[in-house]
């Protein structure tokens, strides 16, 4: 079973009724769920992942000037529940919990994510948080919000990037996965560099994935889980993925001899991601040569600051 439908059972099945019975009035204002940090709030957690910080549990999110209302009703009823849920230790007493579940005020979950306790309204703002926060931030599933004010500002998060941000972001790619991926890792196999080789194919899949969730207007998460969570996306997921997949299986002490498969592994992405540009109307260069997307992506930002910044800063 994996960690987030473990937690939701253990909510319907354990939690919800004790505070439906003796604290109807606190779920009326709560939001409950689980989101975070966390492979099981992506849902990508296995067997490995239990070996710490993994097992029932859930959030609890109010805002903060409520919780001296509540805490101390709370905490007893959270007491009460059982320390294993089919067959796995619970981690809803204080010294599992390791800020991952539990009470949490709405303001400090996402004060600590995205940096402020209001969602981003500036395009500053937005460029200012790290894609992995955002991803955290709106990850997982919340089970019930009585108040709304966590859900609220949930949803100002998923609607994504501003799109004078997002086209920067498209534009910094481009350049990046030219670089990276069209340039510096063939001419690095020609000279026998292979440790520089790894580099630029790990510095393109890196790229390139981040594309793709950008075109699917999704946020990427930390590194660890960006090839799988890539894979899941319906536009260019799957090439993206195998893309990847298969310059990681190329043995890079090859050299030159590996230069043309490791060449038309990258080509055939950036072909499909140059098509997906035009035809979406964000680029309207000819070719597959991602370095000449670039500006053309960035002439599309209305914004004059961002549009007059380097295409390659991101």
């Amino acid at each position: 079973m994996k960690g987030l439908e473990l937690s939701k059972a253990y909510w319907e099945n354990c939690a919800r009724p004790l505070f439906r019975r003796e604290l109807p009035a606190f779920l009326e204002r709560a939001a409950v769920g689980l989101v975070g940090e966390g492979s099981e709030c992506f849902g990508f957690d296995d067997e490995i992942s239990r070996d710490h910080d993994w097992g029932p549990g859930f959030c609890l999110w109010l805002p903060e000037s409520e919780w001296e209302r509540w805490r101390d009703a709370v905490e007893p009823l959270l007491a009460r529940l059982p320390d294993t849920f089919e067959g796995f230790p619970a981690r809803m007493a204080p010294e599992r919990r390791m800020g991952r579940v539990g009470p949490l005020s709405i303001e400090g979950f996402y004060l600590r994510f995205v940096g402020t306790p209001q969602p981003p309204q500036s395009w500053k703002q937005w460029r200012a948080i790290p894609e992995h926060f955002l991803a955290v931030s709106t990850n997982g599933e919340v089970f019930g919000d009585g108040l709304g004010a966590f859900t609220a500002f949930r949803e100002a998060l998923l609607a994504y990037y501003p799109e004078d941000v997002r086209l920067k972001k498209i534009a910094a790619r481009c350049m990046g996965m030219a670089q990276a991926g069209q340039y510096n890792l063939l001419r690095s196999l020609r000279r026998g560099e292979t440790a520089t080789a790894m580099l630029a194919a790990a510095r393109f899949s890196e790229q390139a994935i981040s594309m793709i969730f950008l075109l699917n207007k999704r946020y990427m998460p930390f590194y660890k889980w960006a090839h799988r969570g890539v894979a899941q996306l319906p536009l260019l997921g799957n090439e993206a993925a195998s893309c990847v997949t298969a310059l990681a299986g190329l043995d890079w002490r090859l050299g030159q001899r590996v230069e043309n498969t490791a060449g038309d592994i990258v080509e055939s992405l950036c072909a499909a991601v140059a098509n997906r540009l035009r035809a979406e109307g964000l680029s309207d260069a000819g070719g597959d040569w991602m370095l000449e997307h670039g500006p053309s992506v960035q002439s599309r930002i209305e914004t004059p600051e961002l549009r007059r910044l380097p295409v390659m800063l991101e």
